[in-house]
């Protein structure tokens, strides 16, 4: 293998964290902030890029590094080596409410497409990449825009998304349609399109968006129940829009109430 061949497990249900067993020289790549805990012997160090191009040079190292870049990602990751005898344990954390997914590329034929900010972490030598979409209407209206994250080699790799996640095996022909949301990621055979929801009353009244994304197997595609986004759009409307009282929120009038006693001006 190329990558190193880590042992790990997944602890915690609604905040959950992975915590990676490493033996003597094992390594495994992390994005910055997801590190929670580590046990003494385990040497952390900043790199560019995902590791997997350090053997090749200056050039390898920018290569890897500025393909973050494009993803909006940090051009620097953070890699974490057992450096004593025995095994090491080290965990990383999600950051918001959801599950996190083992993904083992070897099952998946070297390849596993997801959005830009599922990848949590990985076992030195992974390729954390990006996909360009070749689809206009998918690129345009898709929700992670032309560019998506591309995780390749032969090692163990974890992503995170919210709410619970559930895995769909699709056939050859067969479609499955999501909310461009609350897609995670998908297999490399998948063919992944954009479609129009359709009709004047879906499009106008439907408050469930535009388009939607279409998934023709065969392949695996793993769907989030609650996207970040989403989650942050009804945390931002429920919030105070001045420093004024929330005393009506939970009375029969809510916000009526609190615009009768003048809070909102």
């Amino acid at each position: 293998m190329n990558a190193h061949e880590i042992d790990y497990e997944i602890h915690g249900e609604e905040m959950q964290f992975v915590e990676i067993e490493l033996d003597p020289d094992e390594s495994v790549v992390a994005e910055s902030g997801s590190f929670m805990m580590m046990d003494s012997g385990v040497e952390m160090n900043t790199i560019f890029g995902d590791g997997s191009g350090q053997t090749e040079g200056v050039l390898g190292k920018l290569f890897s590094a500025g393909k973050r870049l494009l993803t909006g990602e940090s051009l620097f990751m953070t890699v974490f080596t057992n450096v004593e005898f025995g095994k090491k344990h080290v965990s990383f954390a999600a950051p918001y409410p959801g599950r996190i997914v083992a993904i083992d590329l070897s099952e998946y034929q070297g390849k596993f497409i997801c959005q830009k900010d599922a990848f949590l972490c990985a076992a030195k030598g992974v390729s954390v990449g990006i996909e360009f979409s070749k689809k206009l209407g998918r690129g345009l209206f898709g929700g992670e825009g032309f560019i998506m994250q591309k995780l390749e080699g032969d090692g163990m790799t974890f992503v995170h998304a919210g709410g619970t996640i559930t895995k769909k095996v699709l056939q050859a022909g067969e479609v499955l349609k999501v909310d461009t949301g609350c897609l995670v990621g998908f297999t490399k055979d998948v063919d992944y399109d954009i479609e129009f929801v359709g009709g004047i009353k879906n499009t106008i009244f439907g408050g469930e968006g535009l388009f939607f994304a279409s998934l023709q197997g065969p392949g695996t595609v793993f769907v989030q129940s609650l996207p970040f986004s989403r989650l942050a759009g009804r945390v931002l409307a429920l919030a105070p829009r001045t420093g004024g009282s929330t005393r009506g929120e939970g009375s029969v009038l809510g916000g009526l109430g609190g615009f009768l006693d003048g809070d909102n001006n």
